[in-house]
């Protein structure tokens, strides 16, 4: 059964802060009969801030806390004292965590730096005191402005997986038994469908204390961008990462027809998907003598690099550590 820890999408109710009201004082004293206007402003009411935070990979923390209210700001008072701030709220989200609006599904911003952050929800404003409404025609003004109200809603909170390498192919293409030899990564490994039901990620070293992240993302099936299977959850991973590499096994009935299917859901989901680099390996290949090979060959996508592998051989598996390395680093024209 999936580690139910990771957590991609939580909706929840957010209210900021009231602002506080101006004061409408007026300055009394021993000696001061008629003192002019002396009340202070309110206090901004608090914001609810989201922070990026590079240690998490998942929005559990937030599962159960529905509904979150920052504090009002305090009144303003005599004397020009203004009113103290509301209090803010800061939620931290790992990094690639989407904001949107629930009711429009508008994409407010995302959290892509450690120790970014963005005000989900504003603080209202605090009101003026009576002070700045005094002039040479009304020198005692009785009157102050109103604390603005908060603001309130649903929002939602996506989280999409932030790699340097995402996998994409049907369920069972060797996806998750590859991470698990080029990376420390431990995912769970079975022979059917959907075994993978969230996104693991791996360090893949390379040479000379070189790395980068490989993205484990679970298995696509056709009709995945209408929402089928598990479709629409597993293709929002994709997007963050910065190239995709097409595993494809050599069992399969017709690897180009397979290829072109995944570049179909992908194009369909987000056709910018599409624009990212590419490379394709083609997996389980202990099972193919040279003159298979040769024949796959023949129909491979002219543009796209390609190799053999065999993750439990180690066939091919140095080549593709230096072939996705020269692909990240490739400064040239995608695929």
């Amino acid at each position: 059964m999936a580690d139910s820890n990771f957590i991609d999408y939580v909706k929840i109710y957010c209210k900021s802060g009231k602002g506080g009201n101006g004061s409408m004082h007026l300055h009394r004293a021993k000696y001061v009969a008629k003192g002019g206007p002396d009340g202070g402003d309110g206090g901004r009411g608090g914001h609810i801030i989201l922070r990026g935070n590079k240690q998490m990979w998942t929005l559990i923390h937030l599962k159960y806390r529905k509904h979150i209210k920052a504090e009002d700001g305090g009144d303003g008072s005599g004397q020009l004292k203004t009113g103290k701030e509301g209090a803010d709220i800061v939620l931290e989200v790992p990094l690639g965590t989407v904001a949107k609006n629930a009711e429009t599904g508008e994409t407010i911003f995302e959290i892509i730096n450690d120790g970014e952050e963005k005000i989900l929800v504003r603080g209202g404003r605090g009101g003026l005191g009576n002070d700045h409404f005094k002039s040479a025609t009304n020198q005692t003004p009785r009157y102050a402005q109103p604390g603005e109200e908060g603001v309130e809603g649903w929002y939602i909170l996506e989280l999409k997986v932030l790699a340097d390498v995402g996998l994409v192919g049907f369920p069972n293409a060797g996806k998750s038994i590859l991470l698990s030899v080029v990376s420390a990564a431990k995912p769970k490994i079975a022979n059917y469908a959907f075994t993978t039901l969230e996104p693991n990620l791996g360090i893949v070293n390379y040479y000379d204390n070189k790395s980068f992240v490989m993205a484990d993302i679970p298995g696509i099936i056709e009709g995945a961008h209408e929402g089928k299977g598990l479709g629409l959850r597993f293709l929002r991973h994709i997007e963050r990462n910065a190239m995709l590499l097409f595993m494809i096994p050599a069992d399969s009935k017709d690897i180009t027809a397979e290829y072109k299917i995944l570049l179909k859901e992908l194009k369909q989901y987000n056709p910018e998907l599409l624009d990212k680099k590419r490379v394709i390996a083609v997996t389980k290949s202990d099972m193919l003598d040279e003159e298979l090979k040769k024949e796959i060959r023949r129909h491979m996508p002219r543009k796209v690099p390609y190799l053999f592998i065999c993750s439990l051989t180690g066939e091919g598996i140095p080549e593709l550590k230096d072939l996705l390395w020269k692909t990240l680093n490739d400064d040239g024209e995608d695929s």
